[in-house]
């Protein structure tokens, strides 16, 4: 029998020691859990410029402070111009919600960006427009992707120093010529930086040739999409700038010599509140309209943040102010009246009864019901750049 060393035995206790302390970590209760539904105390939101508010332009403009105060979550606003830059955004990540129109919202959808919504935990939701709540935009396979936020008419903006009655069709802005005050039309016009402006073109053809048999702006095959990109190569003479700023097109209808455009409600009524001889109208072609979403990343760091904004912004207070502020139309009806500063008259003003006139923007598909096979959406990306680069 070999005796253990003096040495040996102290080992044999210190691992033995080590042992113990370590089945005592291994049985320490683990720190507590944070429950499912925990306020992150963050949100970072991309939204169009003007819809997302805390009083920094006018402080009776605040639809952010209170949301903040009441449930610690930080919002952080990235604006963007366009929904190329929307979608492009939203794909890099970093972000929880999107204020996506139409041509955005299936791209978010089909590439697996967003996350279906659960309107069951959306407070109010019962409330929205009835007309919205499924819109093809956002209610995808049966299932929401979003929830509705605001919507409005691309409407024609005109200089009333020049036409002196509105502009009855698309005409002024397509076909050049002379303008009624005498002078030509070149480098008096703008149109918008962005693919779905080939809808715009798409709807003035409806009326203009109706051979083509275009039945849906958005779904066009290929003879009608061809007219329609030449009728947009002939306009590029005209065109001063091609505009996705609304800020930049208010400079320009003020100081650059630009009397007619596409435009939205948001530059009208800036325009009209600087003083400036601009009022709007929406042609005999009709027009397209946008209704914007909001819609969550699929791995939004702050979902529960992001459950309340969804709430929140569907509230008829916030949905009004939204509308005053922006020259749009709440989803929610009941934000029409007894809000302060849209006032009594302000949702007819910014064209409440023109929602069925409008051809609501939507990301173009391949397959499409109206023509079998249409041109997607990946095409008209190109070829619109094409169009704007004057090939």
């Amino acid at each position: 029998m070999v005796r253990a060393s003096p040495i040996d035995r102290r080992l044999a206790l210190l691992a033995a020691a080590a042992l113990t302390l370590a089945a005592c970590s291994n049985t320490a209760p683990p720190p507590p859990a944070a429950a499912p539904d925990a306020l992150e105390g963050a949100l970072d939101i991309v939204a169009w410029p003007g819809y997302i508010e805390r009083g920094a332009s006018d402080k009776n403009y605040d639809w952010v402070s209170q949301f903040e105060k009441d449930t610690g979550c930080k919002v952080n606003v990235k604006t963007a111009g366009t929904s190329d830059e929307m979608v492009s955004l939203m794909t890099q990540g970093g972000y929880d919600l999107v204020t996506a129109s139409g041509d955005a919202a299936l791209r978010l959808v089909r590439g697996g960006t967003v996350q279906t919504v659960d309107v069951a935990k959306v407070a109010g939701y019962d409330t929205v427009d009835a007309r919205l709540k499924e819109a093809a935009w956002h209610f995808i396979d049966g299932k929401h992707y979003g929830v509705p936020y605001q919507w409005g008419p691309n409407v024609l903006m005109y200089n009333t120093k020049v036409f002196k009655k509105a502009p009855t069709s698309w005409s002024v802005v397509f076909e050049g010529g002379k303008f009624p005050d005498g002078k030509p039309a070149k480098g008096r016009v703008q149109a918008y930086d962005g693919p779905i402006y080939i809808a715009d073109a798409a709807i003035y053809l409806m009326a203009h040739k109706p051979a083509l048999g275009i039945k849906d702006p958005y779904e066009l095959n290929e003879t009608q999409y061809a007219a329609a990109l030449d009728l947009l190569r002939k306009q590029h003479p005209l065109v001063q700038r091609y505009w996705h700023d609304a800020n930049v097109q208010v400079q320009d209808f003020t100081n650059e010599g630009v009397v007619v455009s596409g435009s939205w409600p948001f530059q009208v009524n800036t325009l009209v509140a600087n003083k400036q001889p601009i009022a709007s109208t929406i042609p005999s072609e009709g027009a397209t309209g946008w209704a914007d979403t909001t819609m969550m990343h699929a791995t939004a760091k702050h979902p529960n943040c992001a459950y309340k904004w969804l709430s929140w912004s569907i509230t008829p207070k916030v949905q009004g102010d939204v509308a005053s502020w922006f020259g749009s139309l709440p989803t929610v009806p009941a934000a029409c009246t007894n809000n302060a500063l849209l006032g009594a008259e302000g949702c007819k003003t910014n064209g409440i009864d023109q929602f069925d006139k409008l051809h609501f923007w939507r990301t173009p598909e391949a397959t499409c019901k109206s023509e079998g096979t249409c041109v997607p959406y990946s095409r008209w990306s190109t070829d619109y750049v094409a169009v704007m680069g004057g090939r």
